[in-house]
């Protein structure tokens, strides 16, 4: 049976099933092991109130406390069991409907863990509604691009309850998975940059609309060609690079498309230098959405597991793309790390006290002080008690000193870590 039970009265010898409480403790351990006196003390510093225990694998408490307070409730019945905050939102996840897009500045605010669960599903069926498309033009029947409004009006609506849910989310991919969720991921940081950038409604509403549909001229690529696991040929490449104006004339033939997003789709891979195709446009001859495009592409692609390359962390990447001179605008880019964050979520920090932790999330002021979760001694090279920190609290006395490569130190589940929200 599940128990909550409050920090005090934890003692050795009972199993630890969970954190209790509403979940948003600053201290997150491991599930499913026999509590010792130390275990307790490092959950008790770390600021638990309570714990969810299994009295079938380890001690009960008494039903009674001593001082006559209120009996231990069977977690089903406890606080944590209770509707999440928020669930009385008509868009909350568990509650079966989807918050009708607010004004902009006025969306609800969520938490991560709840936009984290509604990112998900959102994802998953923006997906299939990318391979649909893809599926018409393999089949060379007229795309139908008005069917990616209502996904388009989701994404936008979850990145204003929470910018980070739906770009991590995006961001984890499969090799299989990789053209079609690449094409909500650029989706959900377009949408994310239009809003930084202060677009009208509209033109984030476009954003959107190119990011899901800038790659569909990949549908006319050859398969064994687009899911080559090596490098390309030179005959391949020339191939590859004739997808942005297969697009452009799939869209256009289908009619309806919006202008900015027809751009984009056209004109993604040109660079602000005019080194890019396929028109070698330079500088504000790129329309402003495709020099958008070009960031939010390349910025997923290199974050991305690929068959013939290891995704680069989200930090690094950032840090890759800015010593890129001439490959973006300037202006832009500076502009699109604002709306990731500097240390986006996933990145593998050190902290001054000689820790590794991961990004959980953006803080509420700095870009340089984020939410994280600690798990490791880089010093002595060993795990730690698991634990979260806002480096923006006053109390805080941490900071980041430098970002650190996730295969160096062979965490190759990282993203799980950062998951567990």
């Amino acid at each position: 049976m599940h128990k909550t039970v409050p920090i005090a009265r934890v003692r050795p010898g009972m199993w630890f099933h969970r954190l209790g409480g509403s979940g948003y403790h600053h201290a997150f351990v491991k599930r499913g092991f026999l509590l010792e006196a130390r275990d307790i003390a490092l959950l008790a510093e770390g600021g638990v109130d309570e714990l969810v225990i299994d009295t079938s694998l380890g001690l009960d408490v008494e039903d009674e406390p001593a001082d006559g307070g209120p009996p231990s409730a069977p977690v089903d019945e406890a606080p944590d069991a209770a509707a999440a905050p928020g669930a009385d939102r008509a868009g909350d996840p568990d509650a079966g409907g989807q918050a009708p897009p607010a004004p902009r500045g006025l969306a609800p605010r969520y938490s991560m863990d709840e936009e984290m669960r509604n990112a998900r599903r959102i994802c998953v069926d923006a997906k299939a509604q990318v391979m649909a498309l893809f599926d018409d033009a393999r089949l060379g029947r007229a795309v139908q691009y008005d069917s990616v409004l209502p996904t388009v009006d989701a994404i936008n609506a979850s990145v204003g309850r929470h910018p980070d849910a739906l770009l991590s989310v995006a961001r984890l991919k499969s090799h299989d998975e990789y053209t079609y969720l690449h094409s909500v991921a650029v989706c959900a940081l377009m949408v994310a940059l239009a809003r930084r950038l202060g677009l009208p409604e509209a033109d984030v509403r476009d954003a959107g609309v190119a990011g899901m549909l800038h790659d569909l001229g990949k549908a006319a690529m050859p398969l064994e060609v687009l899911n080559k696991p090596g490098a390309l040929t030179d005959d391949e490449f020339r191939v590859m690079k004739s997808h942005p104006e297969r697009g452009f004339a799939m869209l256009k033939a289908a009619g309806g498309v919006p202008d900015p997003a027809l751009d984009v789709v056209l004109h993604h891979h040109e660079k602000f230098d005019g080194s890019g195709y396929p028109h070698g446009l330079k500088g504000d001859a790129i329309p402003l959405l495709s020099r958008m495009g070009a960031v939010c592409d390349v910025y997923d692609a290199i974050t991305s597991n690929r068959p013939y390359k290891k995704a680069w962390g989200p930090a690094e990447s950032l840090q890759r793309m800015v010593g890129w001179k001439g490959h973006f605008d300037e202006f832009v880019l500076k502009a699109f790390v604002r709306s990731v964050g500097i240390y986006p979520v996933g990145a593998l920090v050190r902290l001054e006290s000689e820790r590794l932790a991961v990004v959980l999330e953006q803080g509420e002021g700095s870009l340089l002080a984020p939410k994280v979760r600690v798990f490791f001694n880089a010093r002595k090279r060993e795990p730690v008690f698991i634990k979260d920190l806002d480096l923006g609290a006053a109390d805080c006395g941490d900071r980041i000193v430098g970002i650190e490569s996730p295969d160096k130190w062979n965490f190759p589940a990282l993203d799980k870590l950062w998951l567990a929200q």
